[in-house]
C-alpha cells in the first residue's frame, strides 16, 4: 500500500486526541487533489495542524478554513506567494480576511455581469451594423465586451432572415438606443436572477411573464418565434461561455432560465424538445 493510499483513511485523530481528517478526507471535502495538499505542506501554505501516531498528516477544522481562503484567494487569480503572505499578514484577523475576499469577489461579480449583459444584447450583431465604433461599444457594453464577439455571432448566423432582420433593425439604432437596450437588459437579468432565488418555479404565471420579457428583448433583433426561444434556452446551457456568464449572475441561473423559457414554450404549443428554428 502506498503512502497516499494509507493517508486517504476517513478520520485519525490529533494530537490533543480530537478528531481530525486525513489528506485524503481534508481533499475530498474541499475539492482538491491529495497531491496539492502536500504541495502546499511543503511550501508553507497550508500545514496540517497534527500527524497520526504512524507520522500521516491530520487536518484540523482551522486547517480545513485556511485551504478555503486559499481557494478564494486563488480562484481570484492570486499566486500562491502572494496568498500566503496576505493570509499570515500578523495586521489581519479572520474578519479582515472575510472582507478582503468578499470586496474582491463582488468587484469580479459586477465584471461578469456587464459580460453576461453585453451577451445578451448580442447574440447576433456585426460592428458595421450596429453602426457603433469599436470604442462606442465597450463605453456602453462594459469594459469586458470584446468587438470581435459581434464578428463570431455574423459568422454563425449570417446566412439566416433572423439576421438580415438584426441587420435593419440594429443600423436604425443609435447610441443611446443601445444605452437603453442596455439599460433594460441589465433589469431583466436582475429580476430573472432574483425569481431564481425566490424560488419561482418554471411554468408558473410569474415565470412565463419573465419569459416573455425575455422573448420580448430577443424579438428588438428578429422576430423571435416561441420555437425559436425554446432553441435559444437550450443553447444558454448547452454552450458553456453562456452557462456560465449566466452562472456568474446568480448560481444555477442558466438552467433555470433554459426551463422557464422551455415550460412557456409548452404553454404556448411548442414541444421544447423538438423545437426548431422556425
Amino acid at each position: 500500500m502506498t503512502s497516499d493510499a494509507r493517508e486517504c483513511r476517513p478520520v485519525a485523530t490529533g494530537p490533543d486526541g480530537s478528531d481530525g481528517l486525513t489528506v485524503g478526507r481534508a481533499a475530498a471535502l474541499v475539492g482538491v487533489s491529495v497531491k496539492t495538499l502536500h504541495h502546499w505542506d511543503a511550501i508553507g501554505l497550508v500545514r496540517p495542524s497534527g500527524h497520526t501516531g504512524a507520522g500521516y498528516r491530520v487536518y484540523s477544522g482551522d486547517d480545513v478554513a485556511r485551504i478555503h481562503r486559499v481557494l478564494v484567494y486563488r480562484e481570484l487569480g492570486f499566486p500562491l506567494a502572494e496568498i500566503g503572505r496576505i493570509l499570515d499578514d500578523p495586521a489581519a484577523d479572520a474578519r479582515d480576511h472575510l472582507r478582503r475576499q468578499r470586496t474582491l469577489l463582488v468587484e469580479r461579480i459586477s465584471r461578469l455581469r456587464k459580460m453576461v449583459g453585453a451577451v445578451d444584447r448580442m447574440l447576433g450583431a456585426s460592428s458595421t451594423a450596429m453602426r457603433l465604433t469599436p470604442e462606442e461599444q465597450v463605453e456602453i457594453f462594459g469594459d469586458d465586451w470584446q468587438p470581435a464577439w459581434a464578428d463570431e455571432a455574423e459568422d454563425r448566423w449570417g446566412d439566416s432572415a433572423q439576421w438580415a432582420q438584426y441587420v435593419e433593425r440594429a443600423g436604425e439604432m443609435k447610441p443611446e438606443d443601445w444605452k437603453r437596450i442596455a439599460a433594460e437588459t441589465d433589469a431583466l437579468n436582475a429580476d430573472l436572477a432574483a425569481a431564481k432565488r425566490a424560488g419561482v418555479t418554471p411554468g408558473s404565471t410569474g415565470a412565463n411573464a419573465l419569459a416573455e420579457r425575455h422573448r420580448a428583448s430577443m424579438s428588438r433583433y428578429f422576430d423571435c418565434t416561441h420555437s425559436m426561444h425554446a432553441c435559444i434556452g437550450r443553447m444558454f446551457t448547452a454552450d458553456l461561455r453562456f452557462a456560465g456568464h449566466y452562472d456568474a449572475v446568480e448560481p444555477g441561473l442558466a438552467v433555470w432560465l433554459r426551463d422557464t423559457i422551455c415550460a412557456n414554450a409548452a404553454a404556448h404549443g411548442v414541444d421544447p424538445e423538438s423545437a426548431t428554428w422556425r
